[in-house]
């Protein structure tokens, strides 16, 4: 299909953001990504790479293919270069609503009148910031999932002033790019499927926050419902534990149920480093997780 875009910047090279720069440039965009730590998409590649290894999951982009797209992306620390000939920038910086504000400030001073800012969100609406932007009519939310584990989809929604042509624009670029767009029609806290995937989260925190189940018999009872590769708590270490932790944070906010604040138990875990994937240990222990191993689903233990 035509691609909407010619050149795509992406903000920020932690999980997703690296992702999102490699699928672009899968696509066949010219893809700039900005990071304030030199190398740091080179080495998330690596973290992901040996993480989905261990899980047994074929990538949706071939590993030799990613790594010649990666040599293609061109990397700076340089905001004004990375910014200068965006036709669509889109910043996965960490999920917190001063940072984003700040962030889209920044891109609408220096990025050229016509381009257009996506935040990749897990949970905000592109409302809370696009004010800051000063172009609210150029602002979408395109949340996208983890992409190279096959979860190829992302949540497109705009804000209180997006055009229906700014809307159609981040539709087609996620699907040009081999994704399912979920289309939000109107604006909801947490998009499409991200909203039914946290009530799975949110029901599996508080279960084992409050120290009613083994967090690991969740996960085998959804590995043998769904038939996935990992559940919903290997899922979460895959995200990111902080990360997890600010997305529920922005429900409870919203919603002032105590049931919707983060359990205890998930902020000791963060406070001993234990992050997930990019840490080495989550909930499981990185790169060979428990459940990535032949009798995680035996019945007999």
């Amino acid at each position: 299909m035509k691609k909407p875009f010619n050149n795509v910047t992406v903000i920020g090279t932690g999980t997703l953001g690296t992702q999102i720069a490699l699928l672009a440039g899968n696509a066949g965009y010219a893809v700039t990504t900005y990071d304030t730590r030199k190398g740091i998409l080179g080495e998330t590649l690596a973290r992901l790479r040996s993480s989905i290894e261990a899980k047994g999951i074929k990538p949706f982009v071939p590993w030799e293919q990613l790594e010649k797209i990666r040599s293609r992306i061109h990397e700076t620390m340089n905001l004004d270069e990375a910014v200068q000939n965006a036709d669509l920038i889109v910043e996965s910086v960490p999920e917190e609503l001063d940072i984003k504000r700040a962030v889209f400030k920044e891109l609408g001073e220096k990025a050229p009148p016509e381009t257009i800012l996506a935040t990749n969100s897990s949970s905000m609406p592109v409302s809370l910031m696009e004010e800051s932007s000063g172009r609210p009519d150029k602002c979408l939310n395109t949340h996208f999932y983890v992409i190279l584990e096959g979860m190829n989809m992302a949540d497109v929604m705009g804000g209180t002033q997006t055009t229906p042509e700014v809307l159609q624009k981040g539709v087609d670029w996620v699907r040009s790019m081999g994704c399912i767009a979920l289309t939000v029609k109107k604006e909801l806290l947490g998009f499409c499927f991200n909203r039914v995937w946290r009530a799975i989260k949110r029901e599996g925190l508080w279960m084992w926050g409050n120290g009613y189940v083994d967090f690991k018999d969740v996960d085998r009872a959804w590995m043998t419902f769904t038939k996935m590769k990992m559940g919903p708590f290997g899922i979460m270490d895959s995200v990111g534990l902080d990360v997890v932790r600010d997305i529920e944070t922005v429900y409870y906010n919203e919603s002032e149920d105590a049931k919707d604040k983060p359990p205890q138990a998930l902020q000791d875990k963060i406070d001993r480093g234990e992050l997930g994937v990019k840490s080495g240990r989550g909930f499981y222990s990185y790169p060979n997780p428990e459940f990535a191993q032949p009798d995680f689903l035996d019945s007999t233990k």
